[in-house]
């Protein structure tokens, strides 16, 4: 059970560090997005922002997840 809770908590550390990346990469790519100019620029960058948000929130939800099963003894 210990090991599994283990290889759990390293799983949730990855998840929320891929989501982190995740979310950086949607920052760039929206910011590039932008200058552009246009609606449809506009349109994309606001899909790109809305990922990054989307992304910050998967990134607490594996931090807290790693954070509960890291604490299993």
């Amino acid at each position: 059970m210990l090991g599994a809770m283990k290889a759990l908590s390293f799983i949730f550390l990855i998840l929320a560090g891929l989501s982190m990346l995740g979310a950086l990469g949607s920052i760039f790519v929206g910011m590039a997005g932008m200058r552009g100019g246009g609606i449809d620029h506009a349109r994309r960058s606001n899909r790109f922002m809305w990922w990054r948000v989307r992304l910050q929130l998967a990134a607490i939800v594996f931090i807290v997840l790693w954070y509960l099963t890291s604490r299993v003894t």
